[in-house]
């Protein structure tokens, strides 16, 4: 006889948490030195051109001085679609974001659609600390905030 869990909800079963490869390096910057990291849902690396074009476009889109601003992008392989997350802080602590979502063969913008994981989530907190760490205290430094990385990447 089955469970009652797994009469009343048999797609838990199937919805367990999973870690997913999470990537950076010091070099992986874009051209005003964002930050890069990649997710993998599959394990396997992530190409990373199709993101960094629309990275350009998102940042575009935005009066924002990219090379002065700290900030980070996430270019994330999920198991439905690909994302890009481009996350940045402004107003002294507030962390703004993008979600982009690659659906019917284009990348949308749609908050009221798509928005960042819990294996996001994962990058922001580490990013967070370093903010604080390296920007949100008595001495900013930009650029050892650029070299901070995740340090459970996988």
């Amino acid at each position: 006889m089955p469970s009652l869990v797994e009469v009343i909800c048999p797609l838990i079963l199937f919805a367990m948490f999973e870690p997913r490869r999470i990537e950076s390096a010091a070099a992986w910057l874009d051209q005003d030195n964002i930050k890069i990291y990649t997710v993998s849902a599959s394990g396997n690396a992530v190409d990373q051109s199709s993101y960094r074009e629309r990275l350009k476009d998102v940042k575009q889109a935005r009066t924002v001085n990219w090379s002065l601003t700290p900030s980070f992008t996430i270019f994330h392989s999920g198991a439905s679609a690909d994302y890009l997350v481009l996350a940045w802080w402004g107003n002294d602590n507030e962390m703004f974001t993008s979600v982009s979502v690659y659906v019917d063969s284009q990348w949308i913008e749609d908050s009221n659609r798509y928005s960042f994981c819990l294996w996001d989530l994962e990058i922001m907190w580490a990013e967070r600390n370093f903010f604080v760490e390296f920007m949100y205290c008595e001495a900013p430094n930009l650029e050892l905030y650029r070299q901070q990385r995740l340090a459970n990447v996988r």
